[in-house]
């Protein structure tokens, strides 16, 4: 396997640990901010990654592993306890914090782009001809200036993949919460009976995965259309 290979799966590793870990631990910050301390209890409201990695390590360090050795890019999953009578009688408090998660995530994309910017200001970066997820910026030199191109580009690419996944709305996505802002209680009650069930959350994962492609493509071009005005990407 050639060390560069080995280099940019390590990259993407750092990259999405950090992520992950960033998205449950604002899961717990909400939540303990609405009333729920369970996260807190466990000790999941912290970017320390290690509680994450031990409570899920299937999805932080085997499903990392496997999409990206499958397709180039990492997706992965952790997961932050919360209290199921406090969501039930707190549905529209237990729905903001689903979606403090995507908004973590979209904070790194903000981020990352504000890196880039900055970079180009100061003749670091520049935008390349072509775009892949690991290619937002490119470099205007070799060696360490590349290095950290490829790892802000990650930083944005895949914080974007976990934003825009988990928005999906679908159960057990985060993005499913969302309609509980706006339901009366009588028909929260229904639709919550409705996520729970583990045949739709199975189902709403599989439907999920097959349309995410599409989704994110467009949503990336986009995005790095917005990054670079006029760049004309497609």
């Amino acid at each position: 396997m050639p060390i560069d290979y080995i280099a940019l799966g390590m990259a993407w590793y750092v990259v999405f640990v950090f992520s992950a870990t960033f998205h449950e631990a604002a899961h717990g910050f909400a939540a303990i901010k609405l009333g729920d301390p369970t996260a807190y209890h466990y000790g999941l409201v912290t970017l320390d990654p290690v509680p994450h990695v031990r409570r899920s390590p299937f999805g932080m360090i085997i499903i990392p592993i496997l999409s990206f050795a499958l397709y180039g890019w990492m997706i992965g999953w952790a997961s932050a306890p919360v209290d199921p009578y406090w969501a039930r009688y707190n549905r529209k408090k237990a729905a903001w914090m689903a979606l403090a998660g995507p908004a973590a995530n979209l904070i790194l994309v903000l981020v990352a782009a504000l890196i880039i910017r900055a970079g180009m200001a100061l003749g670091f970066f520049h935008a390349p001809e072509a775009i892949t997820f690991t290619r937002v910026t490119a470099a205007e030199s070799a060696g360490f200036a590349n290095a950290v191109a490829v790892v802000v580009s990650i930083l944005f690419s895949l914080n974007l993949v976990l934003l825009v996944f988990n928005l999906i709305p679908l159960p057990p996505l985060d993005g499913s919460n969302v309609l509980l802002l706006f339901l009366s209680h009588r028909s929260a009650e229904r639709y919550e009976a409705f996520l729970c069930q583990p045949m739709h959350m199975m189902i709403g994962l599989v439907i999920a995965w097959q349309i995410f492609g599409p989704i994110i493509n467009l949503v990336h071009t986009l995005a790095l259309n917005v990054l670079y005005p006029g760049a004309g990407y497609h």
